[in-house]
């Protein structure tokens, strides 16, 4: 028998330190089938290396201040995010930076991408930010995802990954 009931939400918590395998877990799980159509196989293996080791991890929680956030279904880890305000001098310090937002290929489609950036919104705003800003590859299908949610094309940048570039919007949502 089924049911017409709404799944349960995700519990979504702040990761620490020690949620770190977890999340290399989840970006294992996430970032080749993400990026796969986007960008070559090198580069693609090139910024996993930089971006989730243990090491960079722990610099980007302890010395960026980028607060993760874990979703899990049914007990299960399935999806995260991270986010930092921007620097001051940038925006007069009411700024943020969604950094990172990844649901397991499996998860995709029942709605927890939708829960992560709504609880990200959410910490944003009662840390008295103003907008949130976040960097999305001009090739990626999650493009339409953003603008669903109210984000908004600012800008094309080109950003530098070792010898690589990252082809992306610049996208702001007015909080």
């Amino acid at each position: 028998m089924t049911s017409d009931a709404p799944a349960a939400p995700p519990r979504i918590e702040p990761a620490t330190l020690k949620d770190i395998p977890t999340i290399i877990q989840l970006a294992e799980a996430t970032w080749e089938p993400t990026y796969r159509f986007i960008i070559s196989r090198e580069q693609l293996e090139y910024m996993y290396r930089v971006i989730y080791t243990s090491a960079s991890l722990k610099r980007q929680m302890a010395e960026q201040h980028h607060t993760f956030l874990l979703a899990y279904v049914a007990g299960e880890p399935a999806g995260f995010a991270s986010f930092s305000p921007l620097p001051a001098e940038e925006d007069g310090g009411t700024g943020y930076k969604l950094h990172k937002i990844y649901v397991l290929p499996t998860k995709q489609g029942q709605g927890l991408g939708l829960h992560l950036i709504e609880a990200v919104e959410n910490a944003t705003r009662q840390a008295g930010g103003k907008f949130l800003d976040l960097n999305v590859n001009r090739y990626n299908p999650a493009i339409a995802f953003y603008e669903r949610r109210g984000f908004a094309r600012q800008r094309e940048v080109d950003v530098p990954i070792g010898p690589y570039f990252m082809n992306d919007y610049i996208m702001r949502k007015e909080l």
